[in-house]
């Protein structure tokens, strides 16, 4: 069993004074959590859902935008300053290990130069790719949303459970082979049915025949918030277990 706890579901303007994206996953005793996605918003986040950034062992992003990895320099500096010993994993698309460095450098210039008492490791994964990691085996599908660099729909297996992912794109059909059976999609929602280029409508989903036992919408604007859906809805430090 696997707890989800979504410390931040927001969009990246803070529409419903959400935080940015930050999705915390717990698998078990024995494994250490890890984030989907980690947006610039993410360390207060996590602490006001009561969830200690040091025992987070990987983070799986997304997509190279701010709200949904802007927090990872925060999150590796935190660790700096607590003394944090555990290694930390971060898994990310094509181009993730150099934008990582631009973004450390440009918030706190020579950051990436302090020697730490622990790694941080990055390793990018390609769309139609799949890499096993923090016990986590992570297969990828092409989204589309252009970041500067490719942006993934991602479907996590951890034991016998599937998470499977949007991040922000507009529809395609992967998002259907990525979430096939799934125990628990996470679906960008962004509007009801106003088109936004590179990014989910609400309709999008209805539409389409969705396999994943559990629906759950986050990245919501405010034209979401006060209409009904066929679907649950996240909401900042909702926890859920599946």
């Amino acid at each position: 069993m696997i707890t989800v706890t979504f410390a931040g579901c927001g969009d990246a303007f803070g529409s419903g004074g959400r935080f940015q994206a930050c999705i915390h996953l717990r698998p078990g005793a024995d494994q250490a959590p890890f984030l989907l996605d980690c947006g610039a918003t993410s360390l207060t986040a996590l602490r006001q859902a009561g969830l200690d950034p040091g025992e987070i062992g990987a983070v799986f992003v997304s997509h190279l935008h701010g709200d949904h990895f802007g927090g990872l320099p925060f999150l590796i500096l935190d660790g700096q300053f607590s003394r944090r010993a555990a290694p930390l994993l971060i898994v990310g698309p094509p181009g993730t290990r150099e934008r990582l460095t631009e973004a450390m450098e440009c918030l706190f210039p020579g950051s990436t130069q302090v020697r730490r008492r622990f790694d941080v490791t990055v390793t990018e994964l390609p769309p139609g790719g799949t890499q096993t990691a923090a016990g986590v085996r992570a297969q990828a599908w092409a989204a589309s949303h252009p970041s500067g660099a490719p942006a993934l729909i991602l479907r996590l297996t951890v034991g016998g459970t599937v998470v499977a992912y949007t991040g922000d794109t507009a529809w395609t059909p992967a998002i259907t082979e990525a979430s096939r059976d799934a125990g628990l999609l996470i679906a960008e929602a962004y509007h009801w049915d106003k088109a936004v280029p590179h990014h989910l409508r609400y309709t999008d989903l209805t539409e389409h025949e969705i396999t994943a036992r559990r629906v759950i919408l986050t990245h919501m604007s405010a034209d979401m918030f006060a209409r009904p859906t066929l679907y649950e809805t996240a909401r900042d430090g909702m926890a859920i277990t599946i």
